[in-house]
């Protein structure tokens, strides 16, 4: 798959939200991207997904047009990176090396709750899934309540090791899970499109 905009890079696009005052952290970004590319609500933009990033009526001003082409030629550089990393079904949690295990807790709470889950909903609370795929997202939204029990552990001092060990394994478990769903509905959704529109 050919990217039509080439990504920045983590370091300039860390510096690029920060620039407009998104509070919604990179890894978020990232996987809230994915969650849309994955989801089945055909109505979704990715227009709609960048505006998810900042509240209601805080969007940024976009003073002359070349700011406002710049700003979603550097967004859609990210969405052909993830949707890419879709293609060839190698969508990966961040790395979090450097954090403490409340910290990686949460933010893998946030990458997954936040990040993925709501993009795939897209703003809906109810969409038309087959049934396996209902069940796969309610494993994997039951997976983030793994890592808000797994932060309060860590908040209360209790075993450092035995926490990054049931962090690793739930980590390998969302792994698993998220490449389930672009393996099995994902992949095949986006191939179908594409036949779909060689035929009109």
């Amino acid at each position: 798959m050919q990217r039509q905009n080439e990504y920045i890079g983590d370091d300039n696009f860390k510096k690029f939200l920060d620039h407009y005052d998104c509070k919604v952290p990179l890894e978020v970004v990232k996987m809230r991207f994915a969650g849309a590319i994955c989801s089945p609500n055909f109505e979704l933009r990715p227009t709609d997904v960048i505006s998810s990033f900042w509240p209601e009526g805080l969007s940024p001003r976009l003073e002359t047009k070349n700011e406002a082409e710049l700003f979603f030629k550097f967004f859609m550089g990210l969405w052909d990176k993830i949707f890419e990393d879709i293609g060839f079904n190698c969508l990966k949690l961040s790395k979090q090396d450097t954090l403490t295990p409340e910290e990686r807790a949460d933010m893998r709470y946030e990458e997954i709750a936040l990040g993925f889950l709501e993009g795939f909903w897209g703003g809906l609370n109810d969409l038309k899934i087959p049934a396996y795929l209902g069940e796969v997202i309610d494993s994997l939204e039951e997976l983030t309540g793994v890592y808000q029990i797994l932060k309060k552990r860590a908040e209360k001092g209790e075993d450092a090791k035995m926490i990054v060990s049931t962090l690793n394994d739930t980590d390998k478990m969302v792994q698993k899970t998220l490449s389930f769903i672009v393996e099995n509905f994902a992949l095949p959704r986006i191939r179908q499109i594409g036949t779909d529109s060689l035929k009109n």
